[in-house]
């Protein structure tokens, strides 16, 4: 087992089940949220501190890139961009994309990892059966491993490890079943903060996923 790693925790239903595992492949585990003027912000934050507090991390770090926000170019961000309704079969780059969001948060992520002396960074990123986000692919994070290799101290070892990234929506429902992941805890929708829209992007992939499961979602949804 590795000494330490740092999990980027969202609230989300992949970054919950990546923080199971990681909690079972690590000593210890710190965890990461990074807000960046989403529209959701406060109930993700919730869901961070939530989980944390279920797997008892005392190392955690919240943080702000608000400026995403002021970019723009991203539904999650920007108001006057809707969120648009699921269309799973589009091979389109949906609104909700964040223009190059993951890059930004695992720079924050080496950062602390090479203070924390960290040897691997968990993101809960999925290619396939996805939104198809530029930034959630293997390749992204391979050349984002050789730029921490290039750009940090010749003493630090830092990986980034992506456990689901293969898996579909239903194996990742599976394995967090598997693990007793506090999915009750974890909050994935793009649009609403009290109950889940249903009808986003990310709740479409949620609630499809835990019904090829075949298990029921335990979160709150909008009747």
């Amino acid at each position: 087992m590795n000494e330490l790693a740092i999990v980027l925790v969202s609230g989300g239903m992949d970054s919950c089940v990546t923080a199971a595992i990681a909690k079972t492949e690590n000593q210890e585990i710190a965890f990461l949220h990074v807000s960046y003027g989403q529209r959701t912000e406060r109930r993700e934050r919730q869901a961070f501190n939530d989980i944390a507090d279920f797997y008892t991390v005392e190392k955690r770090l919240a943080v702000s890139i608000e400026y995403l926000a002021k970019i723009g170019g991203s539904s999650l961000t920007d108001a006057s961009i809707e969120v648009a309704e699921a269309n799973l079969e589009s091979a389109e780059i949906p609104t909700s994309y964040v223009p190059f969001r993951n890059a930004n948060m695992l720079s924050i992520a080496t950062s602390w990892a090479e203070v924390l002396k960290a040897n691997s960074i968990y993101i809960g990123a999925v290619a396939e059966d996805s939104s198809g986000y530029p930034d959630c692919r293997p390749e992204f994070f391979a050349a984002f491993e050789k730029t921490i290799e290039v750009g940090t101290k010749p003493e630090t070892q830092i990986k980034i490890v992506t456990p689901i990234i293969h898996l579909s929506k239903a194996e990742i429902v599976k394995k967090g079943i598997e693990l007793n992941a506090p999915f009750h805890l974890s909050w994935s929708c793009y649009r609403n903060e009290v109950a889940a829209c249903g009808t986003c992007d990310s709740c479409t992939l949620r609630l499809r996923g835990f019904e090829r499961a075949g298990a029921v979602d335990p979160i709150k949804y909008k009747s």
